[in-house]
Protein backbone atom coordinates (compact mmCIF):
# COMPACT_ATOMS: atom_id res chain seq x y z
CA UNK A 1 0.00 0.00 0.00
CA UNK A 2 2.81 2.38 0.91
CA UNK A 3 4.53 1.78 -2.43
CA UNK A 4 1.38 2.56 -4.40
CA UNK A 5 0.87 5.73 -2.38
CA UNK A 6 4.45 6.76 -3.09
CA UNK A 7 3.89 6.21 -6.82
CA UNK A 8 0.90 8.52 -6.60
CA UNK A 9 2.91 11.08 -4.67
CA UNK A 10 5.81 10.83 -7.15
CA UNK A 11 3.43 11.65 -10.02
CA UNK A 12 2.07 14.58 -8.03
CA UNK A 13 5.54 15.85 -7.15
CA UNK A 14 6.70 15.48 -10.77
CA UNK A 15 3.78 17.66 -11.84
CA UNK A 16 4.61 20.22 -9.17
CA UNK A 17 8.23 20.29 -10.35
CA UNK A 18 7.10 20.97 -13.93
CA UNK A 19 4.85 23.79 -12.73
CA UNK A 20 7.63 25.31 -10.62
CA UNK A 21 10.08 25.17 -13.54
CA UNK A 22 7.52 26.72 -15.88
CA UNK A 23 6.93 29.60 -13.48
CA UNK A 24 10.67 30.13 -13.00
CA UNK A 25 11.42 30.12 -16.74
CA UNK A 26 8.34 32.06 -17.75
CA UNK A 27 7.40 29.42 -20.33
CA UNK A 28 4.06 27.90 -21.29
CA UNK A 29 2.72 25.07 -19.14
CA UNK A 30 2.76 21.69 -20.99
CA UNK A 31 -0.68 20.30 -21.77
CA UNK A 32 -0.21 17.15 -19.67
CA UNK A 33 0.46 19.27 -16.56
CA UNK A 34 -2.65 21.45 -16.85
CA UNK A 35 -4.99 18.88 -15.32
CA UNK A 36 -5.20 19.49 -11.58
CA UNK A 37 -3.22 22.73 -11.86
CA UNK A 38 -5.17 24.54 -9.12
CA UNK A 39 -4.83 21.63 -6.70
CA UNK A 40 -1.11 21.35 -7.38
CA UNK A 41 -0.58 25.06 -6.78
CA UNK A 42 -2.46 24.85 -3.49
CA UNK A 43 -0.26 21.95 -2.37
CA UNK A 44 2.91 23.79 -3.39
CA UNK A 45 1.89 26.81 -1.35
CA UNK A 46 1.11 24.67 1.68
CA UNK A 47 4.11 22.35 1.67
CA UNK A 48 7.35 23.00 3.50
CA UNK A 49 10.20 20.84 4.80
CA UNK A 50 8.21 19.89 7.89
CA UNK A 51 5.17 18.60 6.01
CA UNK A 52 6.77 16.74 3.11
CA UNK A 53 6.46 12.95 3.24
CA UNK A 54 9.37 10.83 4.41
CA UNK A 55 10.26 8.52 1.52
CA UNK A 56 10.69 4.77 1.73
CA UNK A 57 14.42 5.30 1.15
CA UNK A 58 14.60 7.25 4.40
CA UNK A 59 12.55 4.77 6.44
CA UNK A 60 14.53 1.77 5.15
CA UNK A 61 17.71 3.14 6.70
CA UNK A 62 16.19 5.10 9.58
CA UNK A 63 18.67 3.65 12.12
CA UNK A 64 21.78 4.20 9.98
CA UNK A 65 24.43 6.08 11.92
CA UNK A 66 22.53 5.48 15.17
CA UNK A 67 22.99 1.73 15.39
CA UNK A 68 25.94 -0.16 13.89
CA UNK A 69 25.09 -2.59 11.07
CA UNK A 70 24.96 -6.30 11.83
CA UNK A 71 25.81 -8.15 8.62
CA UNK A 72 25.62 -11.88 7.83
CA UNK A 73 27.70 -13.17 4.89
CA UNK A 74 27.31 -16.53 3.20
CA UNK A 75 27.69 -18.34 -0.12
CA UNK A 76 25.59 -20.24 -2.59
CA UNK A 77 25.21 -23.95 -1.81
CA UNK A 78 28.20 -26.31 -2.16
CA UNK A 79 30.81 -23.53 -2.50
CA UNK A 80 34.26 -24.10 -3.98
CA UNK A 81 37.40 -23.44 -1.95
CA UNK A 82 37.95 -20.23 -3.91
CA UNK A 83 34.48 -18.93 -3.09
CA UNK A 84 34.95 -19.78 0.59
CA UNK A 85 38.23 -17.86 0.61
CA UNK A 86 36.68 -14.86 -1.14
CA UNK A 87 33.83 -14.74 1.38
CA UNK A 88 36.40 -14.75 4.20
CA UNK A 89 37.93 -11.66 2.60
CA UNK A 90 34.52 -9.99 2.29
CA UNK A 91 34.08 -10.55 6.02
CA UNK A 92 37.38 -8.75 6.66
CA UNK A 93 36.15 -5.84 4.56
CA UNK A 94 32.91 -5.31 6.47
CA UNK A 95 33.19 -4.62 10.22
CA UNK A 96 30.67 -6.28 12.55
CA UNK A 97 29.99 -9.00 9.99
CA UNK A 98 29.56 -12.72 10.61
CA UNK A 99 30.36 -15.44 8.08
CA UNK A 100 28.00 -18.40 8.19
CA UNK A 101 28.38 -21.74 6.45
CA UNK A 102 25.52 -22.22 4.00
CA UNK A 103 25.33 -26.01 4.02
CA UNK A 104 21.85 -27.02 2.85
CA UNK A 105 20.11 -24.03 4.40
CA UNK A 106 17.24 -22.73 2.27
CA UNK A 107 16.73 -19.01 1.64
CA UNK A 108 13.68 -18.82 3.92
CA UNK A 109 15.67 -20.42 6.74
CA UNK A 110 18.49 -17.94 6.17
CA UNK A 111 16.05 -15.06 6.40
CA UNK A 112 14.48 -16.43 9.59
CA UNK A 113 17.96 -16.69 11.12
CA UNK A 114 18.72 -13.11 10.11
CA UNK A 115 15.50 -11.81 11.62
CA UNK A 116 16.02 -13.71 14.88
CA UNK A 117 19.55 -12.27 15.24
CA UNK A 118 18.59 -8.66 14.49
CA UNK A 119 20.62 -8.68 11.27
CA UNK A 120 20.56 -5.51 9.18
CA UNK A 121 21.92 -6.98 5.93
CA UNK A 122 22.46 -10.39 4.39
CA UNK A 123 25.14 -10.81 1.70
CA UNK A 124 25.14 -13.92 -0.49
CA UNK A 125 28.02 -14.50 -2.91
CA UNK A 126 27.53 -16.83 -5.90
CA UNK A 127 29.97 -18.49 -8.28
CA UNK A 128 30.15 -20.07 -11.71
CA UNK A 129 32.68 -22.86 -12.36
CA UNK A 130 34.65 -21.96 -9.27
CA UNK A 131 34.79 -18.21 -9.96
CA UNK A 132 32.84 -15.69 -7.85
CA UNK A 133 30.37 -14.10 -10.26
CA UNK A 134 27.49 -12.59 -8.29
CA UNK A 135 26.55 -10.82 -5.07
CA UNK A 136 23.18 -10.18 -3.44
CA UNK A 137 22.69 -7.64 -0.65
CA UNK A 138 19.36 -7.90 1.17
CA UNK A 139 18.50 -5.25 3.76
CA UNK A 140 16.35 -6.07 6.78
CA UNK A 141 13.68 -5.99 7.93
CA UNK A 142 11.82 -4.88 4.78
CA UNK A 143 14.36 -4.52 1.95
CA UNK A 144 15.57 -3.44 -0.54
CA UNK A 145 17.50 -6.31 -2.13
CA UNK A 146 20.22 -5.41 -4.64
CA UNK A 147 21.72 -7.78 -7.20
CA UNK A 148 25.21 -7.41 -8.70
CA UNK A 149 27.37 -9.26 -11.18
CA UNK A 150 30.94 -9.78 -9.91
CA UNK A 151 33.86 -9.27 -12.29
CA UNK A 152 37.66 -9.11 -12.20
CA UNK A 153 37.94 -10.59 -8.72
CA UNK A 154 41.50 -10.47 -7.34
CA UNK A 155 42.06 -11.90 -3.86
CA UNK A 156 44.37 -10.47 -1.21
CA UNK A 157 46.74 -13.37 -1.84
CA UNK A 158 46.90 -12.50 -5.53
CA UNK A 159 47.64 -8.83 -4.80
CA UNK A 160 50.60 -9.93 -2.61
CA UNK A 161 49.64 -7.58 0.19
CA UNK A 162 50.64 -7.92 3.83
CA UNK A 163 48.91 -10.67 5.77
CA UNK A 164 47.71 -8.45 8.60
CA UNK A 165 46.03 -5.06 8.70
CA UNK A 166 44.06 -2.94 11.11
CA UNK A 167 40.36 -3.77 11.21
CA UNK A 168 39.33 -0.28 12.32
CA UNK A 169 36.15 1.06 10.76
CA UNK A 170 37.04 2.38 7.29
CA UNK A 171 36.38 5.69 5.63
CA UNK A 172 34.33 5.30 2.45
CA UNK A 173 34.81 7.08 -0.87
CA UNK A 174 32.02 6.97 -3.46
CA UNK A 175 33.08 8.33 -6.82
CA UNK A 176 30.97 9.22 -9.85
CA UNK A 177 27.68 7.78 -8.57
CA UNK A 178 25.77 10.88 -9.59
CA UNK A 179 22.34 9.82 -10.89
CA UNK A 180 19.37 8.99 -8.62
CA UNK A 181 20.00 5.30 -9.34
CA UNK A 182 23.69 5.74 -8.56
CA UNK A 183 22.81 7.39 -5.25
CA UNK A 184 20.44 4.52 -4.50
CA UNK A 185 23.24 1.98 -4.90
CA UNK A 186 25.55 4.22 -2.90
CA UNK A 187 23.05 4.13 -0.04
CA UNK A 188 22.75 0.33 -0.20
CA UNK A 189 26.54 -0.09 -0.04
CA UNK A 190 27.26 2.70 2.43
CA UNK A 191 24.99 1.39 5.15
CA UNK A 192 26.80 -1.94 5.30
CA UNK A 193 29.50 -0.05 7.21
CA UNK A 194 29.53 1.62 10.63
CA UNK A 195 30.59 5.22 11.09
CA UNK A 196 34.42 5.43 11.33
CA UNK A 197 36.49 7.48 13.71
CA UNK A 198 38.16 10.52 12.22
CA UNK A 199 41.67 9.13 12.76
CA UNK A 200 41.01 5.86 10.89
CA UNK A 201 43.67 5.21 8.24
CA UNK A 202 41.70 2.62 6.35
CA UNK A 203 39.92 3.63 3.14
CA UNK A 204 37.52 1.82 0.84
CA UNK A 205 36.64 3.20 -2.57
CA UNK A 206 33.60 2.48 -4.72
CA UNK A 207 34.21 4.18 -8.06
CA UNK A 208 31.78 4.08 -10.98
CA UNK A 209 33.10 3.79 -14.52
CA UNK A 210 30.74 2.91 -17.38
CA UNK A 211 28.18 1.60 -14.85
CA UNK A 212 30.66 -0.80 -13.25
CA UNK A 213 31.47 -0.05 -9.60
CA UNK A 214 35.15 -0.74 -8.93
CA UNK A 215 36.09 -1.62 -5.34
CA UNK A 216 39.51 -0.93 -3.84
CA UNK A 217 40.73 -1.30 -0.25
CA UNK A 218 43.71 0.71 1.02
CA UNK A 219 45.49 1.75 4.18
CA UNK A 220 47.56 4.91 4.40
CA UNK A 221 50.16 6.40 6.69
CA UNK A 222 52.96 8.95 6.66
CA UNK A 223 56.65 8.07 6.50
CA UNK A 224 59.51 9.81 8.30
CA UNK A 225 59.56 12.51 5.61
CA UNK A 226 55.83 13.14 6.26
CA UNK A 227 54.98 11.82 2.83
CA UNK A 228 51.73 9.98 2.30
CA UNK A 229 52.22 6.24 1.75
CA UNK A 230 49.29 4.30 0.29
CA UNK A 231 49.15 0.51 0.48
CA UNK A 232 46.56 -1.65 -1.24
CA UNK A 233 45.14 -4.27 1.12
CA UNK A 234 42.75 -6.07 -1.19
CA UNK A 235 40.70 -7.78 -2.37
CA UNK A 236 39.64 -5.93 -5.50
CA UNK A 237 36.64 -6.51 -7.74
CA UNK A 238 34.04 -4.84 -9.95
CA UNK A 239 30.30 -4.80 -9.29
CA UNK A 240 27.75 -4.59 -12.12
CA UNK A 241 24.32 -3.68 -10.67
CA UNK A 242 21.41 -5.27 -12.49
CA UNK A 243 18.39 -5.29 -10.16
CA UNK A 244 16.81 -3.72 -7.08
CA UNK A 245 13.83 -5.47 -5.50
CA UNK A 246 11.52 -3.74 -3.02
CA UNK A 247 11.63 -6.39 -0.33
CA UNK A 248 13.90 -8.96 1.27
CA UNK A 249 15.39 -11.83 -0.69
CA UNK A 250 12.69 -14.30 0.37
CA UNK A 251 9.81 -12.15 -0.92
CA UNK A 252 9.08 -13.69 -4.32
CA UNK A 253 6.14 -11.34 -4.83
CA UNK A 254 8.16 -8.17 -4.15
CA UNK A 255 8.03 -5.50 -6.83
CA UNK A 256 11.11 -4.60 -8.86
CA UNK A 257 12.26 -1.06 -8.19
CA UNK A 258 14.73 -1.24 -11.08
CA UNK A 259 16.05 -3.90 -13.45
CA UNK A 260 18.73 -3.67 -16.12
CA UNK A 261 17.27 -4.29 -19.56
CA UNK A 262 19.28 -5.56 -22.51
CA UNK A 263 18.41 -2.53 -24.63
CA UNK A 264 19.62 -0.25 -21.83
CA UNK A 265 22.81 -2.27 -21.51
CA UNK A 266 23.56 -1.71 -25.20
CA UNK A 267 22.88 2.01 -25.12
CA UNK A 268 26.47 3.20 -24.75
CA UNK A 269 25.50 6.86 -24.54
CA UNK A 270 23.21 6.45 -21.54
CA UNK A 271 24.67 6.77 -18.04
CA UNK A 272 22.77 4.71 -15.48
CA UNK A 273 24.81 5.35 -12.35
Amino acid sequence: MKKSMEKYDKTRLDKQAIIAQTIENGTQLPAHAKEGFDVAMTRMDAEDDATRQVSTYDSEYAMAGVKDPNVFITTSKDPSSKLKEFVKEIKLIIPNSTRINRGNIQIKQLVETCRSHDVTDLIIVHENRGEPDGMIISHFPYGPTAYFGLYNVVSRHETKTSKTFSEVYPHLIFDNLTTPLGKRFEMILKYLFPVPKSDSKRVMTFSNSSDYITFRHHAYDYNEEHQLVLQEIGPRFDLRPYQIKLGTIDMDYAENEWILRSFINSASTRKLL
